[in-house]
């Protein structure tokens, strides 16, 4: 608990290598995939839910709405590539200081300058 100035009590502060949620945040909600697959299967007039939600955003990528066009060939290709540039003081390199890594930090960086991210 948080003591006069703020300050943790070290009788309450977390020991080294422990943490105050072992199991972590949850991944996501629990049954949502089986819930979204019943509301969008839904058949009425022989169509389900997410076919017919596919059917209008085709109706109105066609006649001009740029939007539901995006979100059917994001869906359907994936989002484009964008190659981000990154230069330090007058579009030199960005330099990255090794010497205060530590030997994880070293490891994660190596895999992935070889990976060439």
């Amino acid at each position: 608990m948080a003591g006069k100035g703020g300050k943790i009590s070290p009788a309450t502060e977390f020991k080294p290598g422990q943490t105050g949620n072992p199991n972590g945040r949850p991944k996501k909600l629990p049954e949502l995939d089986k819930l979204l697959a019943g509301v969008l299967g839904d058949e009425q007039n022989g169509m389900t839910a997410g076919e017919a939600i596919l059917m209008r955003l085709r109706k109105d990528a066609l006649s001009g709405n740029i939007r539901a066009a995006e979100i059917l060939l994001d869906r359907a290709y994936g989002k484009p590539k964008q190659p981000v540039e990154h230069s330090g003081d007058q579009d030199k390199p960005i330099k990255v200081q090794t010497d205060k890594l530590s030997l994880d930090e070293l490891k994660v960086l190596t895999k992935l300058r070889e990976k060439k991210i």
